[in-house]
């Protein structure tokens, strides 16, 4: 999906209005009312601070990336709240999720260029593209990250999970 430079503007105002408590005016273009897979991640001096998204959405993306910000500021386990006086020094990177895309072979995963989404039984774990970029993993490491950390079925445990693939728009 493409956004021009408004569109782009719009989602990152809109997500840091979520984070502070401010309702934004808001003019969806039509590639802003589209449903699809949303995920925000929120940095601190290229630390993160929060992360949260979903897979798929019935809703509009600007309503969602309000929602994921507002999540990922508040709600994601791993980080304490963002506090008011954080926010000027807050990064907001929003990633826009392709559909998904089953994969027969882990071969077919281009790192850098592929989120990953492993499901098996009740279980599921994802990592973002950006993932394997910022860690320098080897495809077996990322795999294995995503099936021991993330989906909670241990180290080998991609051998035998679905894994599905996506791309991201960053914003």
């Amino acid at each position: 999906m493409n956004f021009d430079e408004k569109e782009k503007a719009l989602l990152h105002s809109i997500a840091r209005n979520a984070i502070s408590g401010q309702n934004s005016a808001q003019n969806p273009t039509d590639n802003l009312t589209t449903e699809c897979g949303v995920f925000v991640t929120l940095k601190k001096g290229g630390d993160l601070r929060g992360c949260i998204g979903f897979t798929q959405s019935d809703r509009p993306l600007y309503e969602e990336v309000a929602h994921a910000a507002e999540l990922a500021a508040f709600h994601d386990y791993r980080f304490d709240r963002v506090r008011p006086e954080e926010l000027d020094e807050i990064d907001i990177e929003i990633s826009v999720l392709s559909p998904m895309k089953l994969v027969k072979d882990a071969s077919e995963i281009e790192l850098g260029k592929h989120g990953i989404m492993l499901v098996k039984g009740e279980r599921s774990g994802l990592f973002l593209p950006q993932v394997a970029e910022e860690t320098g993993w080897s495809l077996d490491e990322f795999l294995g990250h995503c099936a021991r950390d993330k989906t909670g079925i241990g180290w080998d445990g991609w051998k035998s999970a679905e894994i599905y693939v996506f791309t991201v728009t960053i914003l």
